[in-house]
């Protein structure tokens, strides 16, 4: 499986096609999940399950399909213009890394075997906080990446 994970991941990564590696990242989420399962972490399988192979995919597919081509012309212009508006976010992002780096928080990756039994809420709000602020990140990038096709598609 991990061979297959892999394998999955670098198709994913290395075609060319949108579209296919949009498919590959689905079939990639799909494997992740099944080892998931195998790893005794059926919570976390169902979520990337539900999440990544369904609900990513099918927006990447959707956005893939409103989206036309660009010439080279037009790459290296829009380049620019985002070089010169979003300067500053390699700074913000370099200050949020200290930031986190220098607070110092619980972080538990490996809860122990009493906490495995709890109810589901009291585990994801509590034991597996850090799960929740990636998916909090996961969603807002998204958000934030349909909301600026779909502005730069009716500027056009």
């Amino acid at each position: 499986m991990l061979v297959l994970l892999v394998l999955a991941a670098l198709w994913t990564v290395m075609t060319r096609s949108l579209l296919r590696s949009a498919i590959g990242l689905a079939f990639t989420s799909a494997v992740l999940s099944v080892l998931m399962f195998q790893l005794q972490s059926p919570l976390a399988a169902v979520f990337e399950l539900s999440v990544c192979t369904g609900l990513i995919s099918v927006v990447f597919i959707g956005i893939i399909s409103l989206t036309q081509p660009l010439t080279g012309e037009q790459i290296m212009r829009h380049m620019k213009s985002r070089l010169k508006r979003f300067w500053f976010l390699p700074v913000i992002l370099l200050l949020v890394g200290i930031l986190l780096r220098s607070i110092k928080a619980p972080v538990d990756f490996a809860p122990s075997p009493l906490e495995t039994e709890k109810d589901v809420r009291s585990v994801l709000w509590s034991i597996r906080h850090l799960d929740i602020i990636g998916q909090i990140f996961i969603l807002l990038a998204g958000s934030f990446g349909v909301r600026i096709l779909f502005r730069e598609k009716e500027q056009k």
